[in-house]
C-alpha cells in the first residue's frame, strides 16, 4: 500500500525558497510565535543551494531587514562595502572614459551606498534563521490551490496538502502560482543579455563601485571582497552567448577593452554565464488569500541593482500587514489585509521598475544627440545635491512610507 496522503495547519503557506520566501517566512515566525505556523514549500529545499557566482547589491534598507531578523551575521564572509559609485557614459573605444556622476557614502546618513554579497550565502543564512524561528520546511512543489471563506487548501507535489490562510507565490519570474490564480503582467524582453563573471585586479577597488553606460548597454563593476569585483556585463543575446563561448585569452581580450587597465591587470576568476534579461510587472500582486512577493511579482533590468532589494521592500511591507491583523484577531487572508499590502507597494514597484527601462533604453543606444541630452542630464544631477540626495534616497529604500523591518525595528 502507498504512503496515505496527509493534510497539515499553517496560518501562511510560502512556495518558493528564495530570498524572499525566506525572510518572509522568518520576519512572521519571529514576530507572532509561538502557536503561529509558517511553511515553507520548494523542492530545492532537499539540498544545499547550488554554487552561484551571481551576486546582489544589498541596499542599506534591505540590510536593515536582514539584520533585524538575524541573517545579516549569519553571513559566511562580511559582505563588501559600496562606499563611492561613478558614472561614465562612452563608446567602447574612446580613450577616456570621464565621471559625469557619482555618489559618495549613501542616503545622507553616512553609511555605504550598498553592501555586495553572494546569493548563496545569502540563502544559506535565510535557511538557518527561518529553522531557529521554527519555519516549517516542505521539500514538495505547491501544485494547486482552492481558497474559499474560511482559507485556503495547498496541494503538493506527493499528494500532500496544507490548509492555510494566507497563501504566498515567492516562486520566481515564472511563478506557477501566478498563472494558477490567472494573474496577467505586462512583460518584454530587452533583447540582452547580461553576462556574470567573478573578476581579480591587480589594485584595490578600495569599495568603489562603476558603471559604464556603452551603446551595447550597461557594464557595471562591483566591488567584491579582497582584489575582487563581478560584472555584469550587457550584451545582445547572440553576442553575449558567442563570448561566454570564447578560449579563456580571447575573453580576457574583450574584457579588458570594457574593463579597462585602472585596476592594473586582470584575471577571470570564475566562468563567465549569460542570463536573458527582461522586464515583467504582475497586473496585481493579490488575488482570493493569495499575495505574490519578489520575483513572482515583478522583473526590472539590473541596472540599479535593484531586484532582490525591490523584494525585501514586499517582504516588509507584507510581513507588517499580516502581523498587525493577526495581532488584532483579524483574519490575515481577508481581501482588506491584502489590498492595503498592494496599495502599499504596487506604485513604488511599478515605478522603479519603468524608471530603470527608462534608463536602459535612454542609454543602451549608438545616437549622437541622445548621449548629449543623457550627459548634460547627468551633469545637472551631478551639480544638484539635493536632486542626488533624492536618487540615493530612492535606491536605499529609504523614500515614502518605510515598514518597520526595512527601518530596522522589530515587527
Amino acid at each position: 500500500m502507498g504512503q496515505k496522503s496527509r493534510t497539515d495547519r499553517a496560518d501562511v503557506a510560502i512556495a518558493g525558497a528564495g530570498a524572499a520566501g525566506l525572510s518572509l517566512a522568518a520576519a512572521l515566525a519571529q514576530a507572532l510565535r509561538p502557536g503561529f505556523v509558517v511553511v515553507v514549500s520548494d523542492p530545492a529545499l532537499a539540498r544545499e543551494p547550488a554554487q552561484d557566482d551571481r551576486v546582489s547589491a544589498i541596499a542599506p534598507a534591505a540590510r536593515r531587514l536582514l539584520t533585524a531578523i538575524g541573517a545579516w551575521e549569519r553571513l559566511s564572509e562580511p559582505p563588501q562595502p559600496i562606499v563611492a559609485m561613478e558614472i561614465t557614459d562612452s563608446r567602447l573605444d574612446d580613450v577616456m572614459r570621464p565621471t559625469f556622476l557619482s555618489f559618495g557614502e549613501g542616503a545622507g546618513e553616512g553609511e555605504p551606498l550598498a553592501h555586495m554579497a553572494e546569493n548563496r550565502a545569502v540563502l544559506i543564512a535565510l535557511r538557518a534563521v527561518a529553522q531557529e524561528a521554527g519555519v516549517r520546511f516542505e521539500t514538495a512543489a505547491v501544485e494547486n490551490f482552492t481558497a474559499d471563506d474560511d482559507g485556503i487548501d495547498v496541494q503538493l507535489a506527493g499528494g500532500d496538502a496544507i490548509h492555510a490562510r494566507l497563501l504566498v507565490a515567492a516562486d520566481g519570474s515564472r511563478s506557477k502560482l501566478r498563472t494558477l490564480a490567472g494573474i496577467k503582467t505586462v512583460n518584454w524582453s530587452y533583447g540582452q543579455s547580461g553576462i556574470v563573471a567573478t573578476i581579480g585586479h591587480e589594485r584595490d577597488h578600495e569599495g568603489r563601485a562603476t558603471q559604464h553606460f556603452l551603446a551595447s548597454g550597461p557594464f557595471a563593476i562591483l566591488p567584491l571582497s579582497g582584489r575582487r569585483s563581478s560584472i555584469v556585463w550587457n550584451e545582445p543575446p547572440e553576442e553575449a552567448a558567442r563570448l561566454v563561448a570564447l578560449p579563456a585569452d580571447a575573453f580576457h581580450a574583450e574584457l579588458e577593452k570594457r574593463f579597462g587597465l585602472k585596476l592594473g591587470e586582470i584575471e577571470v576568476l570564475s566562468p563567465p554565464r549569460a542570463y536573458p534579461l527582461g522586464f515583467s510587472i504582475a497586473r496585481s500582486f493579490v488575488a482570493d488569500r493569495l499575495a505574490l512577493v519578489g520575483d513572482a511579482a515583478h522583473l526590472v533590468h539590473p541596472i540599479a541593482g535593484q531586484g532582490l532589494n525591490l523584494g525585501l521592500r514586499d517582504v516588509a511591507a507584507l510581513a507588517e500587514c499580516v502581523a498587525e491583523a493577526a495581532r488584532l484577531g483579524l483574519d490575515i487572508g481577508a481581501p482588506d489585509v491584502l489590498a492595503r499590502y498592494e496599495r502599499w507597494r504596487r506604485f513604488d514597484t511599478t515605478a522603479m521598475g519603468f524608471s530603470m527601462d527608462t534608463l536602459n533604453r535612454l542609454f543602451s543606444n549608438r545616437s549622437d544627440a541622445l548621449r548629449l541630452l543623457r550627459d548634460l542630464g547627468l551633469g545637472i544631477v551631478e551639480r544638484a545635491p539635493r536632486l542626488k540626495q533624492f536618487f540615493a534616497a530612492e535606491a536605499a529604500g529609504a523614500a515614502g512610507k518605510v515598514p518597520r523591518l526595512l527601518r530596522g525595528e522589530a515587527l
